[in-house]
């Protein structure tokens, strides 16, 4: 058994056991000094209760079976309740009671005492074995917090070389067409976004007013590519922009819409982000207009992407439901725990 346990902690679990037992066991006496011996038995047991947590400690150390780990318990105490018995008689003399030791009367009326100082031993080991459990879950839950955490870390790296990418493609794109101004505009509006998340303190969650911010740097990028070929709207209630959502999830989303619906498009394309409340949950929802493709797709990486966060950070409280409407237009509908970001 592994001992990490304050000493403490069982000592004062047993407090009550040992008071009650030495107080219960002891024989009744009618010559007026129960009290006296009451306490010494008392003070007795509870003198013994450090010395016989340390051996039961050195013997959980030593990984003793448990058979020989009782009987050398039973031993001590049992060693110790007849010390007791001496220390009582040792009183009775001094108080007139006695005029000798009583030998053959030693044994007599250990039981008190010693199912105190056995008791004692079972309330330690309960109390080591729960608190190291109560250890060995904490220990177990801040690695797999970790684990989480190292996961949705690398996850969120995944979105800036992906936007990176395709951002450098597009730039590349105008240069060979020679359209300087607007690759060095758009190489300023990349500057800008990259600043903004390199910034960030590295929580997994912000305000929906960052994020909203964060994406309309991002849509400075392709306004810079697309001009007017896209049409924009974006609602969001005043009350929910203090609502926690994921940090960069709205980005992956909004570029999937552009990259895959609309810049394909040879006319201008409507892009939709509403967010809304629906009872205890904030919905957050991107259309966009586009080609139906003959065979369906994944979403591409940035929605599967946006997927595991969210089941990374809020399990089954959310979901994520993404398609072609009968209208034509692609969507993704999120819902999350609507709550406000925690204070930094």
């Amino acid at each position: 058994m592994k001992v990490e346990t304050p000493l403490l902690v069982p000592v004062l679990a047993a407090l009550p056991v040992c008071a009650c037992m030495a107080i219960l066991g002891l024989p009744s006496f009618g010559h007026g000094y129960s009290a006296a011996f009451r306490t010494l038995f008392f003070v007795a047991c509870l003198g013994w209760l450090v010395p016989l947590a340390l051996l039961q400690r050195a013997l959980w150390r030593r990984e003793w079976r448990w058979l020989p780990t009782a009987l050398v318990l039973l031993g001590a105490s049992y060693a110790m309740s007849i010390v007791n018995a001496l220390l009582g008689q040792r009183l009775a003399i001094g108080l007139g009671l006695e005029s000798a030791y009583q030998w053959r009367e030693l044994a007599r009326g250990l039981d008190g005492c010693w199912l105190a100082l056995i008791s004692f031993c079972a309330v330690h080991a309960v109390a080591v074995y729960y608190l190291s459990l109560q250890r060995a879950e904490l220990h177990l839950a801040q690695a797999r917090a970790a684990a989480r955490d190292a996961e949705l870390r690398a996850l969120r790296l995944q979105v800036n070389p992906h936007f990176l990418f395709n951002s450098l493609n597009a730039i590349s794109a105008l240069v060979s067409n020679q359209s300087n101004r607007e690759a060095n505009r758009m190489l300023a509006c990349v500057s800008d976004f990259l600043r903004a998340t390199l910034a960030h303190d590295g929580r997994h969650e912000h305000s929906l007013a960052e994020e909203l911010a964060l994406l309309d740097a991002y849509l400075e990028i392709e306004k810079a590519r697309l001009g007017e070929r896209l049409c924009l709207t974006m609602k969001a209630g005043p009350d929910l922009l203090d609502s926690a959502v994921p940090y960069l999830m709205l980005q992956p989303l909004v570029e999937n819409a552009i990259r895959h619906g609309i810049a394909p498009l040879s006319t201008p394309g409507r892009l939709d982000v509403r967010v809304g409340r629906e009872g205890a949950r904030l919905l957050v929802e991107v259309h966009n207009d586009g080609c139906k493709p003959a065979q369906a797709g994944s979403g591409g990486i940035g929605l599967a992407n946006v997927a595991q966060r969210l089941r990374h950070l809020y399990g089954d409280a959310q979901r994520v439901d993404a398609g072609w409407g009968e209208d034509g237009r692609f969507g993704v509908r999120i819902a999350l725990p609507l709550r406000a970001v925690a204070a930094a």
